[in-house]
C-alpha cells in the first residue's frame, strides 16, 4: 500500500503514480524528479457538494500554490488543461475566481472549452445544468495538433479563393468530419453502464475527452502530469497514445486504483472496473513490479 510521500514507478513504461499532495512544491519535485512536461492535464475539485468545501478565497490561494507547482513541473513551450466547475447556484464559483487569479499567472489563455454532458441537474425553475468547463492555457509556443470529430460534415456552401482558384470548403477540408471545436457534443459522459466505468469515481472524465487533449497538445514520448489522478483517466489515455505519464493523488485509494486500471487494461484491454473495493490487498500481491521511492 502507498503512504503519503511514495511513489510507484511503473517498470514498463515509466509510468509514475504518486501518493502525494499537489500544493506541496517539495511532493511535486519528488514525483517529477529531472523531467520536465509539455502538457499537463488537471482536474482538481470543485469545492462543491460532492467534496469538501472551503472558503472561495482559501480554495483559490490553494489553487494558485498548485498551480505554481504545475508550472515549475513544464517546460518552457507547455500546454496546461484545468477542468473547473461553475456551481450556477454559487455565483458561478469557483470558475470565475480561478480565472482571475491565472490572470496574474505566466501563462497565455488560449481556449475555454466545454463539455456537454448527457445527463445533468436542475429543477422546473432552472435550466438544466449540462455542462463542464476546461480551460487551456500556454506558455511559448507547444505543440498543437488538430483533432476531428465523429461527426461527419455536411454541411457545403462556404467558398473561399486559394491559388487563383475558388474552393468550397469541403474540398479544402482534411477530414471528412467536423474538427473539433471549444464545445464537445461529441464526447460522452460516464455512467454505470459503460465499459471504461471505474467504480466509485463519480468525477471521472471521458477517455475520449482526455486523448484528445493529449493527442491535440503532445507528441508520442512525450511526457504528460497530472496532479489530480483519481481515476487514472489521464494515465491509461497516455498508456494507449505512447506518452509517459506522472501522476498523483492525496488519497491513496485512488492512487492504488490508478494503478490497478493500469495493470488491468494491460492484462484485459478493458478500460474500467472496480478497484476501489480491493485495491489494497491487489497492490500487496505486485510483489517485484512496485518501485517505490519516497521523500524519506
Amino acid at each position: 500500500m502507498l503512504a503519503l510521500g511514495e511513489i510507484w514507478e511503473d517498470p514498463v513504461k515509466g509510468h509514475r503514480v504518486g501518493c502525494l499532495d499537489a500544493a506541496n512544491p517539495e511532493h511535486i519535485a519528488l514525483l517529477m524528479g529531472d523531467r520536465k512536461a509539455t502538457l499537463a492535464v488537471q482536474d482538481p475539485p470543485y469545492n462543491q457538494v460532492a467534496f469538501e468545501q472551503m472558503p472561495i478565497d482559501e480554495y483559490i490561494a490553494w489553487s494558485s500554490r498548485w498551480v505554481d507547482n504545475c508550472q515549475w513541473s513544464l517546460t518552457e513551450d507547455a500546454s496546461l488543461y484545468v477542468w473547473l466547475g461553475a456551481d450556477q447556484n454559487n455565483g458561478f464559483q469557483p470558475l470565475p475566481d480561478f480565472m482571475l487569479m491565472m490572470r496574474g499567472k505566466p501563462v497565455q489563455s488560449r481556449s475555454f472549452i466545454t463539455m456537454r454532458n448527457q445527463r445533468g441537474y436542475g429543477t422546473q425553475k432552472n435550466w438544466m445544468c449540462v455542462r463542464q468547463e476546461c480551460l487551456y492555457y500556454v506558455r511559448g509556443n507547444p505543440p498543437f495538433t488538430p483533432q476531428y470529430t465523429d461527426i461527419p460534415r455536411k454541411t457545403n456552401g462556404y467558398y473561399k479563393e486559394v491559388g487563383g482558384k475558388l474552393t468550397e470548403n469541403s474540398e479544402r477540408s482534411k477530414s471528412p468530419f467536423i474538427r473539433a471545436g471549444n464545445v464537445w457534443i461529441d464526447v460522452q459522459q460516464i455512467f454505470y453502464k459503460l465499459e471504461e466505468d471505474v467504480k466509485g469515481c463519480y468525477a471521472q472524465k471521458p477517455l475520449k475527452a482526455i486523448e484528445r487533449i493529449v493527442l491535440a497538445s503532445s507528441r508520442e514520448g512525450d511526457l504528460v502530469v497530472d496532479f489530480f489522478a483519481h481515476a487514472g483517466t489521464t494515465l491509461l489515455a497516455c498508456e494507449r497514445l505512447n506518452r509517459v505519464c506522472y501522476t498523483a493523488d492525496i488519497d491513496l485509494r485512488f492512487c492504488e486504483l490508478t494503478i490497478q486500471r493500469l495493470l488491468n487494461y494491460r492484462e484485459t484491454g478493458k478500460t474500467g472496473g472496480d478497484f476501489l473495493s480491493d485495491a489494497s490487498e491487489e497492490s500487496s500481491q505486485l510483489g517485484p513490479q512496485l518501485t517505490l521511492f519516497s521523500e524519506g
